[in-house]
């Protein structure tokens, strides 16, 4: 099982390089026991991005994400200000209990790069402080990976430092090749994480295949984020062991039941 090193401040985010030999004497050392609960949850995006979705349901959703201790919550940018609302209960003084993450150019990706930027500046405004891009997929298809870049860099500029950027990539779509492209053009666009799917494209969602590409592409120094189509815990954690650091989920509440507390 892939150990979850990730930095505390973040959850997700590859913990910084100490330099430390992974272990020393006689024999390969144990492999760590499989993520508890709690552990896990603190990697989930609890996601609800159905277009239908209600402000009860949006309530509802955040709620849960309290209860059950899951980092982030993932909604449309429409719901961000409610969302970031129902993180603050407590008052507007107190630390929020997730964070809230908006989707943007969401879900093809076709969106002009000043209508992305502009709605991560909004989303941002309105209480979230991660924003899930889809890149502009057609670019990708046509190998245009210097046009993906300078829409990711100009998405990236939009928000302050302290937001996350997590690139959505569509890898159902793509070959190794271009998938690894795609990572390269999200690094150098200054994002934080790559993302495998919108949950959202016939093509389908995420793959072991594709998180592997990406996590040998970035080499640790972005995020994975897995998501789309995961809908029980032996799915997510085999997306944990192929190193995916953040896991996009609707159906949180069913898969940490299914595992240890």
């Amino acid at each position: 099982m892939h150990a979850m090193t990730t930095d505390p401040a973040v959850p997700g985010r590859p913990a910084p390089d100490t330099g430390a030999a992974p272990g020393s004497g006689a024999g390969p050392a144990p492999s760590p026991a499989p993520p508890r609960r709690a552990e896990l949850a603190r990697i989930i995006d609890h996601t609800l991005l159905r277009p239908e979705a209600t402000g009860e349901e949006i309530v509802t959703l955040c709620a849960d994400a309290a209860k059950l201790g899951v980092g982030t919550v993932c909604v449309a940018p429409t719901h961000v200000y409610l969302a970031a609302a129902s993180a603050r209960q407590d008052g507007k003084d107190v630390e929020p209990a997730f964070a809230v993450a908006s989707v943007i150019g969401f879900p093809h990706g076709t969106h002009l790069t000043v209508i992305k930027a502009e709605e991560a500046r909004r989303a941002v405004a309105d209480g979230a402080s991660e924003i899930d891009m889809v890149i502009d997929i057609a670019n990708a298809m046509d190998e245009n990976w210097r046009a993906i870049e300078t829409e990711i860099t100009e998405v990236r500029l939009s928000v302050p430092p302290h937001v996350l950027l997590k690139v959505i990539l569509e890898t159902a779509l793509l070959p190794d090749e271009s998938i690894t492209a795609a990572c390269r053009a999200a690094e150098s666009g200054g994002a934080e994480f790559v993302k495998t799917s919108t949950g959202f494209h016939a093509a389908g969602g995420a793959s072991l295949r594709a998180v592997r590409a990406m996590v040998a592409a970035v080499g640790g120094r972005l995020g994975v984020k897995a998501s789309g189509g995961i809908r029980t815990s032996q799915q997510a954690l085999a997306f944990v062991e192929a190193g995916a650091t953040r896991l996009g989920l609707s159906a949180t509440k069913d898969i940490l039941a299914e595992l240890p507390v």
